[in-house]
């Protein structure tokens, strides 16, 4: 059995957030299963995608998606909740470029999309599992990288951030040393402007927590 790379919360849903789900899911929301995924008839329109994982209450995830009308955005969340609150996102602010995938992003990536069918794909603040024991569930660890950088096309970013210094070191190494990307900065990659400041962020550096970007490109050929 692969091993987890999210923790399963549990908790009981709003009916509002029920009815979101029910109302907007049929129309945003895409499964995770076996199914592969057609990008062009899931948005109707053939344009860069941005894979982005692990989207949480989806403030970010909207804002850049609203900025940013030329590329669409497929957007990976295993908490209810959070799915649901994007969706509402998506609706309220009449985005067209956001679908919502529910499940684990790894199958979604190994069983559903096929080779390079992407221009981006953003692991902002994933789980940092700090215990040694559990470094087996982190998503950015070398075999998961591979799997990732399958989904790029050439030229296409792998970008990540974290505020666990631990993890910031192992995401470099395991970026560096796969054999068809670069760094697209030497090191650490300076905050992108384009990276709206989430709730989470905001705490971690009123906590007094550095924040670490990493960004790497897929090679041509």
């Amino acid at each position: 059995m692969t091993a987890r790379t999210f923790h399963a919360r549990r908790g009981r849903l709003s009916e509002q957030r029920l009815a979101t789900l029910r109302e907007l899911g049929p129309r945003f929301a895409v499964p995770v299963d076996d199914e592969p995924v057609d990008l062009a008839d899931l948005f109707g329109r053939r344009a860069p995608v941005v894979l982005e994982i692990g989207s949480g209450m989806g403030d970010a995830t909207a804002e850049m998606a609203a900025a940013d009308p030329g590329r669409d955005y497929l957007a990976v969340e295993v908490h209810t909740a959070g799915v649901a609150d994007l969706l509402g996102r998506v609706e309220a602010q009449g985005l067209t470029n956001v679908r919502v995938a529910t499940g684990d992003a790894m199958h979604l990536v190994a069983a559903q999309l096929p080779p390079a069918c992407l221009t981006a794909v953003h692991v902002f603040f994933p789980d940092p599992w700090p215990k040694s024991r559990h470094h087996k569930r982190r998503l950015i660890r070398p075999d998961r990288v591979a799997l990732l950088r399958e989904t790029l096309r050439p030229g296409g970013t792998l970008h990540c951030a974290t505020d666990e210094p631990d993890y910031a070191e192992a995401m470099l190494e395991a970026l560096r040393a796969d054999p068809q990307l670069s760094t697209v900065y030497e090191g650490f990659a300076p905050r992108p402007s384009w990276r709206p400041v989430t709730l989470y962020e905001r705490r971690a550096i009123a906590a007094g927590r550095t924040v670490f970007d990493l960004e790497f490109r897929r090679d041509a050929g």
